[in-house]
């Protein structure tokens, strides 16, 4: 559960396996949590426009959680205020969980006004909340409205649309949400330029001056918790948020373990099991091959013959195939 507490001293850290869509559903974050667990996991991207039309049981999809992940942020987008409140008002009361069969309720409500894709900002969602702060508003204050306090409710941003826009994090904290987490870069520059951690000390002091309570969180270019436990440390903030420092080390939430120490069967090992794990949750799973197959680069490289391996697997047309082709490759293994 997300908490807020007065100014940050000598407060336990918050790690945090960022929100990204068609990536982190529960089957990712169960590998990600055994490598490393998070404190805290956002889901992918839920609409809560469709959430109220016919198409919600594919949506519920994205909100499964298991119990042997970590708490589990919803984290929603769309435009209209009411759908986001009677959402709200189902993830809060827990009545949303209970229709997916999920034992414990949602950790918090999370609001995507970060998202950069042309294909949302172009309909004024997400990041193209910013400039729209009237509806942000509203919309910030329709979630607050629905959770009643039951669930904490927080916001993942950007530094700015076209530029770095000091008065678009002032006026969230002016919002009085429980959590900011910032990406700290603009939407124009996507994840183009490094990461702006110069904002972070000025951002702190808004925070501080205007919403003491809200929890502040650094998103962008942190790669794992070493370097994210530096940033807190440096600017004191509440935590990170990690996204595709996962991509290059499963391991980036483990303290003592190095994706750079994990062997060619270990690699492949991994990536079997992220395939069975898919394979007894998807509905249709071999529906889900291309969609398996975006993951294999995380698993299958730094080895001899890795790229070749994944060029197999991507005409593969089935989940058994896959797993198949993996035990073949690691049947031929030199013995160590």
């Amino acid at each position: 559960m997300i908490t807020t507490k007065g100014p940050r001293i000598n407060t336990k850290p918050l790690f945090i396996l960022a929100p990204m869509d068609d990536v982190t559903d529960t089957v990712f974050r169960q590998v990600i949590s055994a490598c490393g667990k998070p404190d805290l996991c956002f889901s992918e991207f839920v609409n809560v426009d469709g959430l109220i039309s016919a198409g919600r049981k594919s949506l519920r999809k994205k909100l499964e959680r298991f119990e042997e992940e970590p708490p589990l942020v919803a984290h929603i987008w769309g435009l209209n205020p009411v759908n986001f409140n009677k959402i709200a008002w189902q993830l809060a009361s827990g009545s949303l969980a209970r229709e997916i069969g999920l034992s414990t309720n949602y950790a918090g409500i999370d609001l995507n006004m970060g998202c950069p894709v042309r294909a949302v900002t172009k309909i004024g969602a997400c990041s193209g909340l910013i400039k729209n702060r009237e509806l942000a508003a509203e919309i910030i204050a329709a979630v607050k409205d629905g959770s009643g306090g039951r669930l904490p409710v927080s916001v993942k941003t950007r530094l700015g649309f076209d530029e770095i826009d000091p008065s678009w994090t002032e006026f969230i904290f002016k919002q009085g949400v429980d959590m900011l987490s910032i990406h700290l870069r603009t939407v124009k520059e996507m994840s183009k330029v490094p990461a702006h951690f110069e904002e972070l000390m000025r951002i702190r002091r808004q925070r501080d001056r205007l919403s003491p309570n809200t929890l502040l969180i650094a998103n962008g270019d942190i790669k794992d918790i070493h370097q994210g436990q530096a940033i807190i440390n440096s600017y004191n903030i509440d935590g990170v948020m990690i996204g595709r420092g996962v991509f290059t080390d499963p391991f980036a939430f483990s303290v003592n373990n190095r994706w750079a120490d994990v062997g060619t069967s270990g690699r492949i090992t991994l990536f079997k099991k992220h395939l069975m794990l898919y394979k007894n949750w998807a509905e249709n799973p071999d529906k889900g091959v291309k969609r398996l197959n975006k993951y294999a680069k995380i698993y299958l490289s730094g080895f001899d013959d890795a790229k070749q391996l994944r060029e197999k697997l991507s005409v593969a047309s089935t989940v058994d195939d896959m797993l198949t082709e993996l035990d073949t490759f690691e049947a031929g293994l030199p013995v160590m």
